[in-house]
């Protein structure tokens, strides 16, 4: 003969709150178990056990309400009846009730209670059915609100990492009245701005939030991304064993493979697929560090949401304030004007990243400079510095090639080494005043000469000509007909 369970709800708050059904079971059932025993009405189930130990021991929710049923299951086969005691009402948001129902080898026979639904409808003023209100679980806010605008009540927030979770995951909330320990003495129905919601709340097993209308629909797919990078952390030894810092080769490994396939786009955006992967595989990198944080408890991906959000409104002042900037050359001097503010900087020249590559790296102190004014009026001025130095650096050669040994020839390769970074420097110079990002431009022109030379590879595999054996003449005759024919790697 099965065994059988007995379930109770303990109603939302105060013990005043049970029915007159649930505390007869109580007094006739000897074997008594409550799922927490931090319920105020808890202590209504006298020598109640509590499955507190399952919270403490288990890392998934789910793995929580596993253990608690087959606990009750083995209590019933071994006493034959046993009282099993849930918060609230046993039919709303219990998933141990769901898996005991299911289980076969016992009897489930459930009281009904009341809800903290019905003192949250009261408190509201609401008719649910009237709105048509969608009751949410706060632990499942992404995937159960996607494309929901409202209105919601969302139980079981019950820490900040939920809150969190819920502020993420839509784009642009309101506000949101939060609902605690209702029944209680110290209830409390308060409204708070959306940003706010996971730093002035101080969320406990009984709180919920009333959301009357969501201003944009639940970003779905990005929270369950964030969820996925916290799953691979728990569950994956090569993801536990990370930080910020053996991570930092693999940024910087997703960043180039971003560039790439932006450089393989072609007519028609062909090639965008590619893009979109490798832009999935930079954000997990960002995600990553995120999550690092957060365990740190420094900051989570909303943190950075909201930090990078804030500063470009703040760095727009043109777009949401009452700054003037018509061009593109406006718009970068007010950029660098309010982050020097910000940054506290002495020198516009402070902050540029010394492990930029190095055309990035003189491009960018090029631009610093031209936004404080210091620059040519035009690419006119820039061209004759080419000449300049190239003719410096003819020079620099010359003078080194009687030089030999001893401390003149150390001397001899610094002065033709700096002359060459001096013809380097002028010719980024010439690229930003053309609007054109030297970076890419060598990247492109490298990407060209890589396919040429492998073009004239299979010329000569073709003819069996062994390019070692051709002089410069004959390597000349098959670069020339590669470029003639539009020869690239097949």
């Amino acid at each position: 003969m099965p065994g059988r369970i007995v379930v109770v709800g303990l109603g939302p708050g105060s013990p005043g709150l049970l029915t007159a059904e649930t505390a007869a079971a109580i007094e006739r059932i000897p074997t008594r178990f409550v799922r927490t025993s931090r319920h105020p009405s808890a202590p209504a189930v006298p020598d109640g056990r509590s499955f507190d130990w399952a919270y403490e021991q288990a890392t998934r929710l789910e793995d929580v309400y596993l253990s608690i049923a087959a606990a009750l299951v083995e209590a019933a086969e071994e006493y034959g009846e046993v009282l099993y005691a849930v918060p609230g009402s046993p039919v709303v948001g219990e998933r141990t009730v769901e898996l005991l129902q299911g289980d076969s080898r016992v009897d489930v026979e459930i009281l009904a209670a009341m809800s903290f639904l019905d003192l949250a409808w009261a408190r509201l003023g609401v008719d649910p059915m009237a709105l048509g209100v969608r009751l949410i679980d706060g632990h499942r806010f992404a995937t159960e609100a996607a494309g929901q605008r409202g209105p919601l009540l969302v139980a079981q927030c019950d820490s900040k990492a939920v809150l969190s979770d819920i502020k993420l995951a839509v784009e642009n909330g309101s506000s949101v009245t939060v609902l605690q320990r209702l029944g209680l003495p110290d209830e409390s129905l308060v409204t708070v701005a959306w940003d706010e919601l996971d730093r002035v709340v101080h969320p406990d097993h009984l709180t919920s939030l009333w959301i009357p209308v969501l201003a944009s629909p639940v970003a779905a797919e990005l929270v369950l991304f964030d969820e996925l990078v916290h799953t691979l952390r728990e569950r994956c030894p090569w993801d536990r064993e990370q930080t910020h810092q053996s991570l930092t080769r693999h940024l910087l490994e997703e960043t180039y493979e971003v560039l790439e396939a932006i450089d393989g786009l072609g007519v028609d955006f062909e090639g965008a697929d590619h893009l979109e992967e490798e832009l999935g595989d930079l954000l997990f990198q960002v995600v990553f560090h995120a999550t690092l944080a957060s365990e740190e408890g420094l900051f989570d991906l909303s943190d950075v949401a909201r930090g990078i959000r804030n500063k470009l409104i703040h760095r727009h002042p043109h777009v949401f304030g009452d700054v003037e900037a018509r061009t593109a050359g406006q718009v970068m001097h007010n950029w660098e004007q309010i982050k020097q503010a910000e940054k506290g900087r002495e020198s516009v020249m402070d902050g540029i990243p010394g492990h930029l590559p190095s055309l990035l790296y003189a491009h960018k102190a090029q631009r610093k400079a031209a936004s404080v004014g210091f620059d040519w009026t035009g690419v006119e001025g820039a061209w004759p510095k080419i000449a300049e130095e190239t003719a410096e650096l003819e020079a620099a050669v010359a003078a080194s090639a009687g030089v030999t040994a001893g401390g003149e020839a150390g001397e001899a390769v610094e002065a033709v080494e700096e002359e060459l970074g001096d013809l380097l420097f002028a010719v980024v110079n010439v690229a930003r005043h053309l609007d054109i990002d030297p970076e890419a431009a060598l990247r492109a022109a490298t990407a060209k000469f890589r396919d040429r030379f492998m073009a004239v590879e299979r010329l000569a595999a073709s003819r069996s000509v062994e390019l070692r054996a051709l002089d410069l003449a004959g390597l000349d005759v098959l670069w020339d007909e590669v470029k003639a024919s539009g020869r690239t790697p097949s």
